[in-house]
C-alpha cells in the first residue's frame, strides 16, 4: 500500500481555522488511513492508503477535513519518493546559488503539476534578493530577504500556478528524513 506525505493549507491562521493535530489523524484515519502520523501543527501527515490516485487520496482528505472542521482544507498529497526528491531537489538548487546576506530557503508544494509557460514566467520574476526555481510540483523560493518583504513568496506562486502550500526547508529535510 503507498504511503503519502500531506500538506494541509491554511489551517491554524487565526481564531477560525484551528485544526489541531489530534483532530487531523482522527479525521485522516476515518478516511480508512492507517499509519497516521503528523508533525508539528502545521498540517504535515503521513498516511498510508490502499488508494494509489493521488487525486483521489486528496479528495477524500479535503472532504474528511471540511467534515471534521466546517471549512475547507486543500491538502496537497506527495508519495514518500516525492518528497525525498524535493529534498534532493532543494540541496541541489541551494549548492549552486550564492548570495552575499542570509539565505532563507521555502518550498511552495502544488496541488498540480504546472505548465511550461507559467513556471518560467515566475521563474522570470526572480532577482538579486528572490529566486523562484520550479520543480514538478515543487516551488523553491531561496530568498535573500526577509520572507514577509519579498513579493515573490506563495502568494505570488498561487497566483501564477494555482493552489499551493509552504513549508521551510528545515520542515521538508525532517520530513525527508523522519517518513522516506
Amino acid at each position: 500500500m503507498p504511503t503519502y506525505a500531506a500538506f494541509l493549507r491554511a489551517i491554524n491562521l487565526g481564531p477560525n481555522r484551528k485544526f489541531p493535530k489530534e483532530s487531523i489523524k482522527a479525521a485522516t484515519e476515518a478516511t480508512g488511513a492507517t499509519d497516521v502520523e503528523t508533525y508539528i501543527n502545521t498540517g504535515n501527515v503521513r498516511l498510508t492508503t490502499a488508494t494509489r490516485s493521488r487525486a483521489t487520496v486528496e479528495a477524500a482528505l479535503e472532504a474528511a477535513y471540511a467534515l471534521d472542521r466546517g471549512f475547507a482544507v486543500p491538502t496537497i498529497t506527495f508519495t514518500l519518493p516525492e518528497l525525498r526528491q524535493i529534498a534532493a531537489d532543494a540541496a541541489e538548487i541551494a549548492g549552486r546559488l550564492t548570495f552575499d546576506g542570509e539565505r532563507r530557503h521555502y518550498i511552495s508544494l502544488l496541488k498540480t503539476e504546472p505548465d511550461d509557460e507559467p513556471s518560467r514566467s515566475l521563474e522570470a520574476l526572480s532577482t538579486d534578493l528572490a529566486i523562484a526555481v520550479v520543480r514538478g510540483r515543487a516551488v523553491h523560493l531561496i530568498l535573500d530577504t526577509a520572507y514577509h518583504e519579498t513579493g515573490l513568496g506563495n502568494a505570488q506562486v498561487e497566483r501564477s500556478l494555482g493552489v499551493a502550500t509552504n513549508r521551510n526547508l528545515t520542515v521538508i529535510r525532517a520530513l525527508a528524513q523522519r517518513w522516506a
